[in-house]
């Protein structure tokens, strides 16, 4: 499926490249295709890599169930992340679709998921819910946020209750 779809915007911008190079379009239009044809290539190699299954960098789910996590703490360099399975959930109900998200490390987060996965062990469920950071609203975080603007909290999964008969 990846390839298909990288071939797809490889004949695509080919047919864009030969339409600036053999047409008599005005240069501001063959500036804005040059424009927009960089600006595809970014938003379809994204678009790849969500396919491929490497973990999302996207905000999480407002409520989610953890189903597994990994923590890889800061080394040297590497700053280190938090990766999450979590499936979503909505109107009350976790949905079957689980997906992976890579979270920026934090010690708190980091003490969090260590307990989660603990219990997890123990047959307790983990609930994580994602809230929105205080901010100032300025940057480039209004268009696409991401969970480093999120506040990631893990606490036991509540005990259905069952109706009365």
């Amino acid at each position: 499926m990846t390839l298909s779809l990288v071939l797809t915007f490889a004949v695509t911008f080919a047919l864009l490249g030969m339409a600036l190079i053999w047409t008599q379009w005005p240069q501001w239009l063959k500036a804005v295709v040059v424009v927009a044809i960089f600006s595809m290539y970014f938003a379809g190699f994204q678009t790849a890599m969500s396919l491929v299954g490497t973990p999302s960098t996207q905000a999480l789910p407002e409520r989610f169930v953890m189903l597994a996590a990994m923590v890889e703490e800061p080394r040297g360099k590497n700053p280190g992340a938090i990766y999450l399975w979590v499936n979503p959930i909505t109107d009350g109900k976790s949905q079957l679709q689980p997906r992976a998200y890579k979270l920026p490390y934090s010690k708190r987060v980091h003490e969090q998921v260590n307990e989660g996965i603990r219990k997890g062990k123990d047959g307790v469920s983990q609930m994580g819910v994602a809230e929105a950071k205080d901010g100032n609203g300025l940057g480039s975080s209004w268009l696409q946020p991401g969970n480093d603007e999120q506040e990631v909290t893990i606490r036991d999964l509540p005990v259905p209750q069952l109706p009365e008969k």
